[in-house]
């Protein structure tokens, strides 16, 4: 074989490789212009992927343009870090509503529920009164935590209306978790020792 034969064969040989390189990924480049898969998505989303299905009963097509729709518009989101005092603030409004639950279950969810808004708005989420954008941007972020958040939701809104105080407690314990990511997720910056432990009354909300 000639020499100009085999740096041609080579040099496509090369480029195959480099485009295979480019294409891989994108496909895992999500929410930076490269489209998902789907064993992409369900490994980001875990246990939303399977709500999201289901919701769309069962036609994952549906279920993946949602999910591929929400990491496009919130995938590039970087939340802010809390400064230590501000987390010191947040770890004593959640402890102090745990207290208030005992004598005022309905009106600590609710609290709960505001609390939560507010602190994922502080660390950059969208805003409190595009509370379905927010939510959206927090299933890409932390959507093993995130159902823990939508129960506590429905709990604060109408729903809480008529459940019990059992379907109460367990709504503020399920979104404890979130709170305690959003709490100490790129925590550090600035920060002065480490926040008081979010439970430290966790004992006010077991069985």
């Amino acid at each position: 074989m000639s020499t100009v034969l085999i740096v041609a064969a080579l040099t496509v040989a090369l480029v195959s490789v480099v485009a295979a390189v480019l294409y891989a990924g994108a496909g895992r480049g999500g929410g930076r212009g490269g489209r998902i898969g789907r064993g992409g998505l369900k490994r980001r989303f875990g246990p939303e992927y399977e709500r999201v299905l289901a919701r769309h009963d069962g036609d994952s097509k549906a279920a993946e343009r949602e999910l591929a729709a929400r990491v496009e518009r919130h995938g590039g989101l970087r939340p802010r870090t809390l400064a230590g005092e501000r987390r010191e603030q947040y770890v004593a409004h959640w402890a102090g509503l745990q207290e208030r639950f005992v004598d005022s279950p309905r009106e600590a969810v609710t609290a709960a529920d505001e609390l939560v808004v507010r602190l994922a708005e502080e660390r950059g989420y969208p805003a409190g009164d595009r509370r379905d954008d927010q939510f959206d941007a927090l299933s890409v972020h932390l959507p093993h935590q995130v159902n823990g958040y939508r129960v506590l939701r429905h709990m604060a809104a109408e729903e809480g209306r008529t459940a019990s105080t059992e379907e109460l407690r367990e709504a503020i314990v399920g979104a404890r978790e979130l709170f305690e990511r959003l709490i100490l997720a790129h925590a550090g910056d600035g920060a002065v020792g480490r926040p008081r432990r979010v439970g430290r009354n966790r004992d006010l909300l077991r069985s």
